[in-house]
């Protein structure tokens, strides 16, 4: 355990004044010390409070499943950078930086994430003195000179009807030498709103985080609703979740496949998935009426109940579900010159992945075994056991499999859950949320891991709300899978990572 920091577990709370509040020279060492010995940040944040800034790191060690929360005081404008040895900082210290309006002294590639005002009156990090070396680049894109090499830019204007997104190649000839990535360009300040609450508009917000998944992050706000009100959800309701996310998981996950089948040019699984998804996502709808699942889990347990009709009618569903979503993927894997597109392309190897603090499919088909359900389990998964499915390769041809074994998991899973729902009632009233007080809750979403952190005041209401979503730590893995690749193998690339342009755009 890391002796300068308060232990936590998933869905657990603490008084504020039990985080331990370290000088900062102290807390960025033991980041530091930390992530060199088999833990990894979640969440680093600020509180934008002007002349001094207080500080935030949470940190998991998945092994054991532990959690871990720190805090300082960064005095003045300037905080140091740890990304040049530890890059899976990199976007939190920028965010950071475009929150609170702090410098950061030594970032490898010191510029905004979203392009938006500090929440600090009057203090920006990006609008220095001119003559500051702090100042160089921070608009500008990396680029590379020598002969014959050119830049591509894509977006953020794109024609399918998508989030936009700016990507920039720096390439020779075919080959992709760099690929940088701007989002930020709907920012719609969920986190800033979020501050206050809760209140009767804070779950309908959760579920649009990001909106294809609704129930990975309504579910981690529940959960520490839960743990700041004391709240026992009932065994029927914990099932009922479970069933919903696996459900999110599994719908996607046959998008994903089918998309990346369509990217290769082979149509046959491309259809059958769109048709599939669709079968899926009408399952959600027999859960709650909407086929995004808005509307199914609420702090307490669940809005909505299954009766044995209902259940029967999702079992008939699902076993045509696994017929048609097997028959697809059999298509495709059965096709030399589609696996021959997919193998060795795009590929993130295990040391970047861990370096870069990789999630979800991405992570695990890169070699890492980080699932939020195993590591840190949660709800129906403290008892239930869920296999974990790994690749090795880390190319496309791995990401596919790891979301067609994910997807496996899923059916089973559903399937199981659905033949032995426990009786009893399936929702709890909630309570007052505890003052003053920092909960922080992981769910794994169909992307990776979700994690939300709330700090409370006096009365029990948000001080300050702290979304990271999947797509936050991996969309610099989507930028290494390009090197050193064919700039033509971009969207087959992209979709095998299918990253949330808004997900981690709060």
């Amino acid at each position: 355990m890391i002796a300068a920091a308060h232990s936590m577990y998933n869905g657990s709370s603490a008084p504020v004044s039990a985080i331990p509040e370290l000088p900062l020279d102290r807390f960025l060492e033991t980041i530091m010390d930390a992530t060199g010995h088999g833990w990894r940040v979640i969440a680093y944040f600020g509180l934008p409070r002007g002349v001094a800034t207080p500080l935030y790191c949470l940190l998991a060690e998945d092994a054991e499943g532990r959690l871990a929360a720190m805090r300082t005081v960064c005095e003045g404008d300037c905080l140091p950078s740890l990304t040049p040895a530890c890059p899976q900082l990199h976007l939190f210290e920028r965010e950071i930086a475009e929150q609170c309006g702090l410098a950061i002294e030594g970032h490898p590639w010191f510029k905004p994430v979203r392009f938006h005002r500090s929440w600090v009156p009057g203090r920006d990090a990006w609008q220095r003195p001119a003559d500051d070396p702090l100042t160089v680049g921070v608009m500008e894109f990396f680029q590379v000179a020598g002969d014959e090499v050119h830049e591509v830019a894509v977006g953020p204007v794109h024609a399918g009807i998508i989030e936009p997104g700016h990507f920039r190649f720096q390439c020779h000839g075919e080959e992709v030498f760099h690929l940088e990535i701007s989002l930020g360009f709907q920012h719609r300040g969920i986190e800033r709103r979020l501050i206050g609450g809760p209140d009767l508009k804070t779950l309908r917000q959760m579920e649009v985080v990001a909106g294809d998944t609704t129930i990975g992050h309504a579910l981690a706000h529940c959960m520490l609703m839960e743990t700041l009100g004391q709240v026992k959800v009932p065994p029927r309701a914990q099932v009922l979740r479970g069933i919903a996310l696996e459900l999110e998981r599994l719908a996607n996950h046959t998008g994903d496949i089918g998309a990346i089948a369509g990217d290769t040019g082979y149509l046959p699984t491309a259809s059958f998935c769109g048709r599939i998804r669709g079968d899926i996502l009408n399952m959600t709808a027999v859960l709650c009426g909407s086929r995004f699942g808005r509307g199914v889990v609420t702090p307490g347990g669940t809005v909505f109940d299954l009766d044995a009709a209902r259940c029967d009618d999702l079992l008939k569903r699902l076993q045509a579900v696994r017929r048609d979503l097997t028959d697809a993927v059999e298509l495709m894997r059965s096709t030399p010159s589609v696996m021959a597109r997919l193998e060795g392309t795009g590929t993130v190897s295990r040391e970047v992945a861990l370096e870069l603090g990789l999630v979800g499919p991405a992570a695990r088909a890169s070699g890492l075994k980080r699932d939020v359900r195993v590591d840190h389990p949660f709800g129906i998964y403290r008892m239930t056991h869920l296999p974990l499915a790994t690749g090795f390769h880390g190319d496309v041809c791995a990401r596919a499999a790891v979301r067609w074994q994910e997807a496996e998991k899923s059916l089973d899973f559903v399937e199981e859950q659905l033949q032995q729902i426990p009786t009893g009632g399936h929702r709890t009233d909630s309570c007052p949320l505890a003052a003053n007080q920092l909960a922080v809750a992981l769910t794994e979403g169909w992307r990776g891991e979700v994690c939300h952190v709330v700090l409370t005041d006096d009365q029990g209401r948000f001080v300050r709300y702290k979304i990271v979503d999947p797509s936050f730590h991996n969309w610099q893995g989507l930028a290494m899978a390009l090197r050193g690749q064919q700039i033509s193998d971009f969207p087959l690339c992209n979709k095998s990572f299918n990253l949330s342009y808004c997900g981690s755009d709060l």
